[in-house]
């Protein structure tokens, strides 16, 4: 199925709003060609009849059709952009809700720029093909059958010898169209690179003129700048070549017209006003030859770029409801890894053999060191990867038992690195429910520790945070981030708790405020502190993969092993 074909879905729904632009643009083509045909008529009152008075009346129905042509192109030139924007309001949205529905594997492998180049870049660039080359082509097939019939009734001999030119301008089109089309797809290819390379700069200016390295950014940027000029030039030598080609051939076309039409003239058997129409006729047939070289060349690119979209819309997400899937109601948050498994890399096997209770307001920690697998127990157990052997149960259901909305309504995520949007502190609380009241709100700000510091902002709640919270401090964000999982109010809680990095003062806060989320809550936290390991009802010890050691700190600590490694290494930092 072709590009073009899977796109009709969008454009049903405006089919008929379509055709009425397409009527209105058919008849502001038809009009044009009544008023060639006038303007000959015209011709011969002057110059061959010499008669005022028909020349006043075709002056004045001149007027009127160009009166009427005038309020058709107004209504069609509404319309069409009426249905342009419509239609692209929906593919975004359709594109956006999928890509919402993506699992996390999808997004662990692509580039954030990438995907904005393609929900906006290569968007745009099927909006105008798609939606306004239809109703445009209307116009220049009436353009071209009026001209053509007209030109037929006028002089079939010459007629037939223009449309000689036909097959050759088809051919042309073919050769360079292929060329056209896989230049295209390359350049939104580099423009999706270079939406990324400007995205990771951006995003990360701080560590870029931290470390000294705006140069180096410099040439990466223009080295891919380079690279898309290089495309881009290519493309246009060949659109050099080609639409002139065209337009040569489509002028040859007039020659002959104006040739073969003066010699009509001088032997009497065609009259001037009839040469000067059938000429006019011959460069109005030029529009839409002209037309359909630039025509084609923006069909090959919005090939190009449909082919990159589609692709993500073919994507599937690999984490999905099951038929049978059940929707829970308020959890005990008894949660039980059976023999768990897993890879991101099938090469390379993070987890093995995995297995743990955590009994109904529990705290557990996880304990060990970078890369033994405490984050992806803790995706695992949010369901953002399936394991690829054994189970993981809540309250006894296996997780891809359970609706995906349903596990996640029972989830509230504490990150590490705690991500605010880009609105107000009002809205980024909001977000835990977005039923809440305004004094939930403050109830939840109250309770994380945030209230005090944000009544005193000069906007209170209505402060706007800045991309990804760059106007707040980090253990403002955190407590921020812990409001929200409070009004959220989960049965159970995933905390990456990291508070290493802030002050005294700030770190307190934050323990506070987390101290009370977890009150009442099954919680599996990836513990940093030493308070938060001492205060766990079980500690999971893991390294490469496994876990290695199980109890409660005392227990620990009595073995000896790696957990009293660890504990000790903590105690000798803090001291």
């Amino acid at each position: 199925m072709s590009s073009f074909s899977r796109f009709l879905p969008f454009l049903r729904p405006y089919f008929t709003q379509m055709v009425g632009a397409a009527l209105l643009v058919m008849g502001v083509a038809a009009l044009n060609l009544l008023l060639v045909r006038t303007g000959g008529t015209l011709w011969d009152a002057i110059t061959v009849q010499r008669d005022g008075e028909a020349m006043t009346d075709i002056i004045t129905v001149l007027l009127g059709i160009a009166v009427i042509q005038g309020f058709l192109s107004m209504g069609h030139s509404y319309l069409t952009a009426h249905i342009s924007q419509h239609i692209m309001v929906d593919f975004r949205a359709h594109l956006f809700t999928h890509l919402q529905g993506l699992s996390m594997s999808f997004f662990a492998k692509r580039r954030t720029g990438e995907i904005l180049s393609r929900v906006m870049n290569d968007v745009g660039v099927i909006q105008t093909t798609v939606t306004e080359t239809p109703i445009d082509s209307a116009k220049h097939l009436v353009t071209f059958i009026g001209g053509m019939g007209f030109l037929l009734i006028m002089n079939w001999q010459l007629c037939l010898l223009i449309l000689v030119v036909l097959p050759i301008l088809v051919l042309v089109a073919r050769v360079f169209g292929r060329r056209l089309k896989s230049l295209s797809t390359h350049i939104q290819d580099e423009t999706a690179s270079l939406s990324t390379l400007i995205e990771e700069v951006v995003s990360g200016i701080r560590v870029v003129k931290s470390f000294v390295q705006t140069r180096r950014e410099e040439d990466r940027f223009r080295s891919s700048l380079h690279t898309l000029l290089t495309i881009t030039l290519k493309r246009s030598i060949i659109l050099s070549v080609f639409i002139p080609t065209v337009t040569l051939l489509t002028f040859s076309m007039a020659g002959i017209v104006l040739w073969y039409g003066g010699n009509q003239v001088i032997e009497s058997s065609m009259s001037p006003g009839d040469l000067f129409a059938f000429v006019l006729f011959a460069g109005i047939l030029i529009g839409p030859f002209g037309s359909a070289a630039r025509l084609f060349s923006h069909i090959k690119e919005a090939q190009g770029a449909m082919q990159r979209v589609f692709e993500l819309l073919d994507t599937k997400p690999e984490i999905t409801d099951h038929p049978r899937a059940v929707t829970l109601g308020p959890i005990n948050g008894h949660v039980r890894f059976s023999n768990v498994h897993f890879a991101y890399d099938p090469r390379h096997l993070v987890l093995s053999a995995i297995s743990f209770d955590i009994r109904p307001g529990q705290l557990v920690a996880l304990v060990g060191p970078t890369g033994s697998g405490k984050t992806t127990i803790a995706n695992l157990l949010h369901r953002f990867y399936d394991p690829l052997e054994g189970a993981i149960t809540l309250d006894g259901h296996d997780l891809r038992d359970i609706r995906l909305h349903s596990l996640y309504s029972q989830i509230a995520f504490v990150p590490q690195e705690t991500l605010l949007f880009g609105g107000t502190i009002y809205d980024n609380i909001l977000y835990g429910r977005d039923t809440a009241t305004e004094n939930e709100i403050m109830t939840a700000s109250q309770a994380a520790n945030a209230h005090t510091f944000i009544e005193s902002l000069p906007d209170g709640y209505q402060t706007i945070v800045g991309e990804k919270g760059i106007n707040l401090s980090g253990g403002q964000r955190q407590r921020l981030s812990i409001a929200r999982a409070i009004l959220k109010n989960p049965r159970l809680l995933i905390l990456d708790e990291a508070t290493s990095a802030l002050d005294s003062e700030a770190e307190q806060l934050v323990q506070e405020a987390l101290q009370r989320l977890m009150v009442n809550r099954t919680t599996l936290v990836i513990a940093h502190r030493l308070t938060t390991i001492q205060k766990a009802d079980k500690i999971l010890v893991l390294n490469k993969g496994k876990i290695t050691e199980e109890g409660t700190h005392q227990e620990l600590m009595s073995q000896g092993g790696l957990y009293h490694h660890f504990y000790t290494l903590r105690m000798a930092e803090v001291a």
